[in-house]
């Protein structure tokens, strides 16, 4: 079963082409996406590749995990599922900073 992994640290410059190419050395690449950010069309800086084993993703982590590509150093892990990212923020609900007060 494929296994999803987060790269983290890519340069700007790493396409998904060449994140396919270098994981491809430990094993079948499924897929590779560079993360681009939609307003501005840039990288964000990190991306996703899928390996087609478990065990090929562990390699994968063993391999390039701290190791250095297009001059970043590469933070390298098995993909949190969907929906359990860090991303979301929770809030009062209020828009005017947590307090409420009358204007008149």
């Amino acid at each position: 079963m494929a296994q999803k992994l987060f790269i983290g640290g890519l340069a700007f410059s790493t396409s998904n082409e060449r994140l396919r190419e270098v994981f491809a050395q430990v094993g079948a690449v499924e897929s590779a996406a560079v993360v681009m950010d939609r307003d501005t069309g840039r990288s964000r800086g990190f991306g996703f590749v899928e390996m087609a084993t478990a065990e090929e993703a562990d390699a994968a982590v063993k391999k390039f995990n701290g190791q250095e590509l297009d001059g970043r150093t590469l933070k390298v892990e098995i993909a949190k599922p969907a929906g359990l990212g860090g991303g979301a923020r929770s809030g009062g609900g209020s828009r005017s900073g947590g307090f409420s007060r009358s204007r008149w």
